[in-house]
């Protein structure tokens, strides 16, 4: 598998380069040269989620590794399902909050952990550095808790995730270090890219990503959509629209390689909250990031999302143009009332997850079928599911176990030289 970086063509990286480096030149994206292909797409749908899933990972990464080893890889990485709900007639919910940390960062984190210890020099220093919203953050921390000779640090934006949120991931320690950042998402973003762009840093530390900027995170996204279509009646499967709650624009960007890969979805619907960057740009042409705006949908409050380029890429390779996509702005006030809506209706959502139902709901013809991903569990924002529906949100194992403990985050300013410090800290 050969990739290439979006801002410098000319720097190709193998599979195994391109998970090590995370980032290209200029804080580049990688994206692969070429898609494969998958031969008979009903076939495949026929198979288990770990056979398929081995299979589509396996024809993109090549025989830079062997299919069998990119079978354990995803056997160790899938070890949870990814169902769907029956929401109303021809409505579906895509569950993705199934794994350890009930989000669905737990399908690409831990694949990425899989294929960064399969591709990695034993005697390398490797140090993660991610910035998250909320839910990348415990899915990075869960899957290489523990592994020898991996450092991890992951910056997260002080007050503006949900404690519960908070508590999954910054109470682990060992190689897991956590940075309560005063600033923005965007702020924590922003540094990564920076220490990235330190070269004598990240020869230093050994830097690696996990975002999902790291190509193998979003390999791995893939394979959920495959088995969503799986799981759908065949009568129901030819006009597929599907409803992506969309921040940093990493599972919108898998969706569409799935579909690039022939799987037969119709169309995509853009969901966002007030940061609404992309709504507006495909409504305006024009690309006009405003300040970032905390809502109670705080996985999405992202202005400046990384993996649009890796979408406007892929569309120009495929023919597609941006007016194919559906989109739509969700407020606080319209998400409250979507959650009741659907609480009413029996089926218990959280934020991200009512912002896509709601824009699908809006845009869904007659004759279509519709998915939305429900991102993570309910309970992993209690405090505002509670209040909204006035009810006692059922706390599952993971989060009453990390809740009664300690926190053990650092706190820092917005500030590379403090970063920096942290970075080299972690090595001793």
């Amino acid at each position: 598998m050969k990739l290439y970086n979006l801002k410098e063509p000319q720097e190709q990286v193998s599979f195994g380069q391109a998970v090590r480096q995370g980032l290209g030149r200029n804080q580049g994206l990688f994206f692969p040269s070429e898609l494969p292909e998958l031969g008979d797409i009903d076939a495949l749908l026929e198979m288990d989620f770990v056979s398929r899933s081995s299979k589509i990972l396996s024809a993109f990464i090549g025989d830079e590794l062997a299919s069998e080893t990119v079978s354990q890889m995803v056997s160790s990485a899938f070890q949870f399902p990814a169902p769907i709900a029956k929401v109303k007639d021809s409505v579906y919910a895509l569950e993705l909050f199934h794994g350890p940390t009930l989000a669905f960062k737990d399908f690409g984190g831990r694949f990425m952990a899989q294929s960064l210890a399969a591709v990695s020099d034993s005697n390398g220093k490797v140090t993660i550095l991610t910035a998250t919203s909320g839910d990348t953050g415990a899915a990075v921390a869960h899957a290489f808790y523990g592994m020898d000779n991996i450092k991890v640090v992951i910056l997260y934006p002080k007050g503006k995730i949900s404690p519960l949120q908070e508590k999954l991931f910054c109470t682990l320690g060992g190689n897991i270090h956590t940075v309560a950042v005063n600033g923005t998402f965007d702020d924590c973003q922003a540094l990564v890219k920076k220490a990235f762009d330190d070269a004598e840093l990240r020869q230093e530390v050994g830097l690696n990503s996990a975002n999902s900027i790291n190509i193998s995170r979003l390999m791995a996204q893939i394979c959920y959509y495959f088995e969503a279509v799986s799981q759908l009646p065949k009568a129901q499967r030819g006009n597929l629209v599907i409803s992506v709650p969309s921040g940093n624009f990493g599972n919108l960007t898998a969706g569409l390689l799935a579909k690039a890969l022939g799987l037969p979805v119709k169309r995509f619907i853009v969901a966002t909250n007030a940061n609404d960057t992309v709504p507006r740009y495909l409504k305006t042409g024009e690309w006009t990031p405003t300040a970032t705006i905390p809502t109670i949908s705080n996985a999405m409050d992202v202005s400046e999302p990384n993996n649009w380029p890796r979408i406007e890429e892929l569309c120009q390779l495929k023919g597609w143009g941006l007016d194919e996509l559906g989109y739509g702005a969700v407020t606080d006030e319209q998400t409250a009332e979507t959650l009741r809506e659907m609480n009413a209706e029996g089926y218990l959502c959280e934020p991200h997850g009512a912002i896509a139902y709601r824009v699908l709901n809006e845009q869904l013809q007659d004759g279509e079928t519709g998915l939305f991903l429900c991102t993570a569990h309910p309970a992993k924002f209690k405090e505002v599911v509670d209040e909204i529906l006035d009810i006692d949100v059922d706390l599952p194992a993971p989060l009453a176990k990390h809740g009664a403990m300690e926190l053990l985050s650092l706190e820092r300013d917005n500030d590379f030289d403090q970063l920096k410090a942290v970075l080299q800290s972690v090595q001793d």
